[in-house]
């Protein structure tokens, strides 16, 4: 689906600690503490720990469904940041804000994701993305407004996680050495992440207006991660998981809910839930800048646009009979769309034909990323552009709404997909749906 742009950390940008990325080792600097804890802040000192994938020994989060993880299993913060930070009157101390590793001479805040650190003779650390500071570290401010580590609004002292690319000892007083991305992988998941967001908002949106218009659905919300189990509504729409591409040492939660509700689930991850598990279902992550959409051309008598909120009963007929929804989840949505046409974040699309409905589609704003779902088109009707209007519609609303991402999942090799890579979108990740069979029917 093309080239995919660059987000988040200018990668042009070089190193404020030294050097620029010609692929060499540039700057350097030192490992000032360890640290970690059973659970929470502070974190203490060790003279040395073992990194590991999934992060540093004898370290534990509390909010587990927030930090940790392969793509975030090491916290590092910046003496020269705690001192700053501490200078307007602060009782900010190294492992108080709960960074796994103080360090000394580099400013990781300023360097683009995907940046590696060699740490000793043996680690070897990639930077994945900032570290959003959260209320567990308030007490390390005075005013307990702890945004003061935000990378947004103070981006020279925030927290930077990493993944580990070598795992290994490392101790304080290490050496560390800096060297350049050595491709765009981490920039990508950096994205994918920031959909996968907005993708999590939007579902809880439709999940509650089910919950509200009263089925059966129980929803979990913690963290990244989102589950619905919905036994009385067959199938992935009510009965999946999201969030575990970041968390795959969390998928028991996954399982667990499905069997609780006693109902078959659907997982969307990376990596197989077993060694031997095969994926139902392949999509493509898409995602762009909404000031770069390629427009195309539509049918004569075409219109696309926005419903009311008090506009009911157009949409979800015909999002139902054109994704061929199952009776039982029809019948959800027609139930849900009221309620949905109250979520603020929410946005319906109808696509009319010289004046009928023959598609429709859906926009979620989080945090300046839309997400589109449901954008479907009749069967009798397909063919025509309308689906690329929809698109289109849709990235055009959402720049209005202030987005600077939009994205989307698309089955890999659908129409789907190709018309959001005619759209100007590029692959920013390929995830793979498992099935999890629930518990077996009571004899």
């Amino acid at each position: 689906m093309g080239e995919t742009q660059r987000i988040g950390h200018d990668s042009a940008r070089p190193a404020r600690a030294g050097g620029t990325y010609d692929g060499a080792p540039m700057s350097r600097g030192r490992l000032l503490q360890v640290n970690v804890s059973p659970g929470g802040v502070p974190k203490h000192p060790v003279p040395e720990a073992r990194v590991t994938a999934l992060g540093v020994e004898g370290d534990r989060q509390r909010e587990t469904t927030v930090h940790g993880g392969p793509h975030r299993a090491v916290s590092i913060l910046g003496i020269e940041a705690i001192r700053r930070v501490a200078a307007e009157g602060h009782p900010i101390a190294p492992g108080t804000t709960g960074e796994n590793l103080t360090i000394e001479g580099l400013d990781v805040s300023s360097m683009p994701v995907g940046t590696r650190l060699r740490i000793g003779d043996e680690v070897v650390v990639e930077l994945s993305g900032p570290a959003d500071p959260c209320r567990t570290i308030r007490h390390s401010f005075r005013d307990l407004r702890f945004g003061r580590l935000g990378i947004a609004t103070h981006p020279d002292d925030s927290r930077m996680y990493a993944r580990v690319v070598r795992e290994g000892v490392v101790r304080a007083d290490d050496p560390i050495t800096v060297s350049a991305p050595v491709d765009d992988a981490a920039e990508r998941h950096l994205l994918a992440r920031r959909l996968d967001r907005a993708e999590r908002s939007s579902s809880l949106a439709v999940w509650r207006a089910a919950a509200d218009a009263g089925h059966g659905v129980a929803i979990v919300d913690d963290g990244d991660l989102a589950i619905v189990a919905g036994p009385s509504l067959p199938g992935p729409v009510f009965n999946q998981a999201l969030g575990f591409a970041d968390m795959p040492h969390l998928l028991d939660r996954a399982r667990e809910h499905f069997a609780t509700h006693r109902t078959t689930g659907w997982v969307w991850t990376d990596a197989p839930p077993e060694p031997d598990a095969e994926a139902d279902g392949v999509a493509v992550y898409a995602g762009l800048d909404p000031a770069t959409l390629v427009r195309g051309s539509r049918p004569h008598g075409l219109v696309v646009r926005v419903l009311r909120r008090d506009e009911v009963a157009t949409w979800a007929p015909v999002v139902a009979e054109s994704a061929g929804l199952p009776p039982a989840v029809a019948r959800a949505f027609a139930d849900l769309e009221p309620h949905l046409a109250r979520a603020v974040h929410h946005h319906r699309f109808i696509a009319e034909l010289d004046g009928r409905p023959v598609g429709a589609g859906s926009l979620h704003t989080h945090h300046h990323a839309g997400w589109l779902r449901a954008g479907t088109v009749l069967l009798a009707h397909r063919g025509l552009g309308i689906q690329r209007a929809l698109i289109e519609e849709r990235i055009l609303a959402a720049r209005r709404l202030g987005c600077d991402l939009v994205g989307a999942s698309a089955t890999e090799g659908s129409s789907s997909a190709r018309n959001l890579e005619r759209v100007g979108a590029a692959t920013v990740a390929v995830r793979r749906r498992y099935r999890i069979a629930g518990p077996p029917a009571a004899a």
